[in-house]
């Protein structure tokens, strides 16, 4: 069954699906926001130089496309979501573990963007309203595109929030190149590289990297190309040329402080207009909770089924309480470091996924994942126990454990990723082989353990879709 127009349950027609202009547009809103110029401003503060900052945006972004690429075209080839795959690679109460952590990052994600919104539109025109209140209601707000599924979605980004954003951030860099100082490039750090790449990566992975990317991009048309060029720009314009803004600016002004930067800003892109700066605002988190919110409300349909915009109405409601408890509580940036292990949580099941997508087409010659009535109705122990590995060595390594801050070395999400492939491979190869002992010894055929060898219906698979060869 499909569950209205955005097939909740089912695979996105090739009819319905968008082309590389209208997701890049998407994307673009997804990965640039205020936070990634004021990055620029901390980095500098840290005394990384532009040499460090240039070298380790480009391999973060070259390490996070070699995840999301792969992430995105899964979605694009199979259509179907995120917790569609997900119950297909760890069984329903695995896919339940797994839709509970994207549930509570994204609508965390969500308060806090509405909160964040907030802040800044209080900063810009002084309001003397209280700060609760005003979060609230933004979060409300925000909500209303998301009551058109994702047409409402794609079309707030490719109209309003991307053209804003790409403007805003060519201009600022243009200026931001008038004012730096022409010895940047002589310039050296005392920090070595391993430092700035710790902690550069951590942002820009932690901020870049969704983990459904499969929700979205199962809406693009299945090619290499139409996936890979929209996010090669996004990426470029939304975490290097950004964040390269904000510490030339850095440079130019010796302003590194988050509250001096964020005024100065106003300030430089718009002249004072305090009009201006909340229109872009406005732009970027609406956006970016137009996201949040679509892909809680593809977890949530999976988990109880209920209309979409049912979901949106009831999601929408705790992320307004989200917003106000964080406004009165002082929990804020706790709660920002918290989810932050967004890079750690739900992209190890995506490339959980991943890895079983691959061994699906070149070891056990299965097509597609298993439609949603196939899943499997228990715990797929491979998965979970990859799952629980990876996430384990993300976070012990993410440098957020009180007392364990020796532990923060490498690339926290990197690390999390690869032990997820070392323990899934070869437990999922041992779980096949003794599956294939069974169905040889026994008189009857055995049911299959993982619904992920299933082949999907007929009604739900076409040759288009079909990933064997691509």
């Amino acid at each position: 069954m499909a569950g209205g127009s955005e097939h909740q349950f089912g695979v996105v027609p090739l009819a319905e699906r968008r082309g590389s202009l209208t997701m890049g547009l998407l994307w673009i809103t997804m990965v640039t926001a205020f936070p990634g110029v004021l990055i620029g401003f901390d980095w500098c503060k840290q005394g990384f130089d532009v040499k460090q900052v240039l070298t380790c945006t480009l391999l973060s972004c070259l390490l996070l496309l070699c995840y999301s690429i792969p992430a995105g075209m899964l979605g694009a080839c199979t259509g179907q979501n995120y917790t569609m795959l997900s119950r297909s690679v760890f069984g329903s109460l695995g896919a339940r573990l797994v839709a509970f952590n994207l549930i509570w990052v994204f609508v965390s994600f969500y308060g806090l963007a509405a909160l964040f919104l907030a802040e800044g539109l209080v900063g810009l025109f002084h309001l003397n309203v209280p700060l609760m209140w005003l979060a609230a209601v933004l979060a409300g707000l925000m909500a209303c595109n998301n009551f058109f599924g994702f047409k409402g979605v794609a079309n707030f980004a490719r109209f309003v929030a991307a053209p804003v954003l790409i403007a805003w951030v060519f201009y600022s860099f243009t200026k931001a190149i008038g004012i730096c100082p022409q010895t940047i490039l002589a310039e050296t750090s005392p920090k070595g590289f391993g430092t700035a790449l710790t902690s550069i990566s951590s942002f820009i992975i932690g901020f870049a990297v969704w983990g459904n990317e499969c929700d979205y991009w199962r809406f693009g048309k299945p090619k290499t190309l139409t996936c890979a060029v929209p996010l090669v720009v996004a990426l470029v314009i939304g975490q290097i040329i950004f964040p390269l803004t904000g510490f030339m600016l850095a440079k130019g002004t010796g302003i590194t402080e988050y509250g001096a930067a964020t005024a100065f800003m106003n300030q430089f892109s718009f002249g004072g207009f305090a009009l201006a700066g909340a229109l872009v605002l406005i732009a970027s988190y609406f956006a970016v909770n137009d996201s949040n919110l679509f892909g809680s409300v593809q977890a949530c349909a999976q988990l109880k089924d209920w209309s979409p915009r049912r979901w949106v109405a009831i999601l929408a409601g705790v992320g307004t309480v989200v917003a106000a408890w964080l406004s009165v509580s002082g929990a804020a940036r706790a709660l920002e470091s918290i989810t932050s292990l967004n890079c750690v949580l739900l992209p190890t099941a995506t490339v959980i996924m991943m890895v079983e997508w691959f061994l699906c087409r070149r070891l056990f010659k299965h097509e597609v994942f298993a439609p949603l009535d196939r899943a499997p109705r228990n715990l797929c122990w491979p998965a979970i126990v990859a799952l629980v590995a990876g996430a384990s060595v993300g976070i012990l390594t993410a440098g957020i454990i009180p007392g364990l801050e020796s532990f923060h070395v490498g690339i926290c999400s990197l690390q999390a990723w690869l032990t997820g492939i070392v323990f899934y491979v070869p437990l999922r190869l041992l779980e096949e082989r003794l599956k294939s002992t069974m169905s040889v010894s026994a008189p009857v055929p055995v049911p299959v353990t993982n619904a992920v060898s299933a082949h999907a219906s007929s009604v739900e698979r076409s040759p288009e879709l079909s990933v064997r060869g691509r």
